[in-house]
Order: structure tokens, then sequence, then C-alpha cells
């Protein structure tokens, strides 16, 4: 059972933060946006088209022209083998049309195929028939022609080389994705206890531990728990763990409880508006004392108004992060527990409120029901949530692994 609840009055700046963001675009903030939230809240609404292709083929080198409706954040392309491939990821862009290709196909071309990431970003996969080096690069708006993507695909050794990192040498250099894992109490606070005398605290530090060992064996995830032992920690030291570890998620483990012994089920929680709203008051109030970069940007120096509006963006994108995972979660945990709520619940937990890493709590069971009492001191059945906790975290990463992780390369390469 959590901690803290509770509900702070909320006082609603909508119309002030359009107004700031209005100003903030106007006076060339996008920078600002741009590095500090994500890619999801600056392009929303207004991502680029690309159409085409239009395709070439002259002295060894095939050029693949993709149209554009206006200038790109950005595009990365790197070479997959056996098949052999060419991807390009282009920020903040969709695809109008099938992008495929017709008759007058050169002949190392075998076809494109295209695919929405995140939301926001389109992939582009090239496949060809042969081994070739691409090269890349974007055309500005000339001749009555606009915006286009070109890539240029040299066979063999011929033409000029674009440096290009292939799958197995761009994994070296990628990241693991970090899960925070928070069992709940500890120490001199333990937690709700059951009928048999079963503390929550004990029960969920073995659940992170069964959770934590699943996911250390998936290549590309590593779990970190914010307590490994019976040890009391307080509810901020918590996310600034979490923090310290440069957290992509934080998960909170709990088992809840009631006066009423017959009330069972698992349930998840988010952020509430109530709670967000008093956590962004926090942070406004202790920025000048503040050491932590928010999304990589201080805020430290900012005018208030302006840093009220980019603390509010991250906030609202982390709460629809957390929303993704803990549907995700909540599917699983389904599959093995009576669910309390289908619906993922909010509450203004303390525990949720970092405002850059998306944030659950779990409720594993109801440690007051005698039965699943008896369950949540099962071995076997620990192990069952942790499996279903973590399916979780793996579907939610399917559509939400970072650009620059482990995960997301190995991801793309299994898809091919």
């Amino acid at each position: 059972m959590p901690e803290e609840g509770g509900a702070v009055k909320q006082t609603s700046h909508a119309r002030l933060r359009r107004e700031l963001l209005r100003r903030v675009l106007s006076l060339g903030g996008l920078f600002a946006l741009s590095t500090f939230a994500s890619p999801q809240v600056v392009f929303a609404g207004r991502l680029v088209r690309v159409s085409g292709p239009r395709m070439s083929e002259s002295k060894g080198v095939t050029r693949v022209v993709f149209d554009l409706s206006g200038p790109i954040a950005g595009h990365s392309l790197f070479v997959l083998h056996e098949p052999e491939r060419v991807v390009i990821d282009v920020r903040g862009a969709h695809a109008v049309g099938n992008l495929r290709t017709g008759k007058g196909t050169p002949s190392l071309l075998r076809g494109v195929r295209h695919a929405q990431r995140n939301g926001n970003d389109l992939r582009l996969v090239l496949d060809l028939r042969r081994k070739a080096t691409p090269r890349s690069f974007v055309l500005k708006p000339t001749g009555g022609n606009g915006y286009r993507l070109v890539v240029d695909l040299h066979e063999g050794a011929s033409g000029r080389r674009q440096p290009v990192v292939t799958a197995r040498a761009h994994e070296h250099k990628r990241r693991d994705v970090v899960i925070a894992i928070d069992p709940g109490h500890g120490g001199k606070d333990p937690g709700a206890i059951g009928p048999r005398g079963t503390r929550e605290k004990d029960v969920v530090l073995a659940v992170a531990r069964r959770l934590a060992n699943k996911i250390n064996r998936q290549p590309g995830m590593k779990a970190v728990l914010t307590r490994d032992r019976d040890v009391f920690l307080p509810l901020r030291e918590r996310i600034r763990r979490a923090r310290r570890h440069k957290a992509d998620l934080f998960v909170s483990l709990h088992a809840d409880a009631s006066p009423d012994k017959r009330v069972s089920g698992s349930s998840v929680y988010v952020l509430s508006e109530n709670g967000a709203s008093s956590e962004l008051a926090r942070w406004l109030a202790e920025r000048e004392n503040a050491a932590d970069l928010v999304g990589g940007v201080k805020i430290s120096k900012m005018d208030s108004q302006l840093a009220s509006v980019l603390l509010d963006l991250s906030q609202d994108h982390t709460i629809e992060e957390s929303l993704d995972l803990a549907q995700d979660m909540l599917n699983s945990l389904g599959k093995v527990n009576r669910l309390r709520s289908r619906r993922v619940e909010k509450a203004a937990f303390a525990v949720l409120k970092s405002p850059d890493i998306p944030s659950v709590l779990v409720e594993t069971a109801f440690i007051s029901n005698p039965r699943e009492e008896r369950r949540l001191r099962s071995k076997a059945h620990q192990d069952k949530i942790a499996s279903a906790l973590y399916r979780g975290i793996r579907d939610y990463f399917r559509d939400n692994a970072p650009d620059d992780s482990l995960l997301a390369s190995l991801q793309q390469k299994s898809r091919g």
C-alpha cells in the first residue's frame, strides 16, 4: 500500500501556457523546446510529409529521391546485412502514399518499405539485391522542386563514400535502457500486514528481485533497485536514486490493503493532474537551488513563466508515456491475477512525481485478502507476477525504445 496520497488544489493555467508557447516559438525558442521536450511535443500536428520515391541509375550509382513538404529536423542512416538493407530514420515526418517502387526500378533495388516510429519519426527501408555503400543528403528548394531527401547507393567500391555504421559496430556504442524498480516501504516501515502476518515490504522486495533478474537477462535492458535489502528510504530519495541511474522508467511495487478482507485484485497507477500540478509548483519553487538538469535544459536562470511552460510540457509528455506503460502492465497482470480495475488509475503518490521519467505504481494484490496473501507468499506466484510485469515493460519498449539504445538497434535488426 503506498505511503502517500491526497489531493492538492489545481490551478488552471492552460491559457497562459498557450500564450507563452506562442511567444517562445515566435522568439526562436524552438531550440530550447526541442532540447527539452520530446519530439512528440515539438512536432505533434506538423509532421513533414514524405512522398515518392523517384529513382534513377547511372554508372554504378542508384539514386533514390524522396520529396519533402518542408525542412526535416534531421535524419540518420545505417546498413544491415544478410539480407542487404539501408535504413533511414527521418525525424518529425510521416509518409504520404505507399512509397513503393514501380516499373523501371533499378536493378540494385529490390523494394522500399516504411513504418512510423514513436509517433513522429518515419523509418524508410531500402531492400537491396547486392551490397552497396549509401550516401544521403537533403536538397533545398530549387528549380521548381521542393525539399528532397536524396540517397545515393554506390555499388562495390565506386563513388564517394559516406561513413556508415553497420548494425554490429553501431550496437557497441549504444546504451542499455534502465528500469528503476522500487520495492515499497522497508526498514522501520513494514507497509500493510496480512492476516497471517505477511509484511508488504518483504513481498514486494521478493517480487522486485525476480523482476530485476528477468530484465537483466534481456540484452539491451538493465534493472536497478532503489533498495535491495530491508532498509527504510524516504519517498523523494527513491526518485533521486532513479534519476542518478538515468532511469528510462520507474516502477514502484506495493501490495494493497482494505478493511474489507473480501476486496481483491491488482491495479496500476499513474500521476494524477492534482499531483502533477503540485509537483510543478515544487520544482519551480526549488529551481534556484536545484542541481538537476531537466531534460538537458537548466531552468535555474530562466524566466519563471518560460520555466513553467517547459516543465509543464515535459510533465505532460511523461504522464502520457506513463499511461502507455501502465496499460501494457495492466494487460499483462490481468493474465495472472484478477484486476481490481481494468482502467489505469490516477493518484498523487509522491513516488510518481518525477517530471522526466515515466513512472507507474503497481498494486500487485490485496495482502489483506487471505487468498491473495497466501498467493503472495508463494515463490511461484511471485515469479508469475514478476513475469507479467516484465512482459508489460517489454511490450512498452516495443514502440518506445529510445533511439540511442541497444534495445532499439536489436529490435530494428529483428524486424529487418
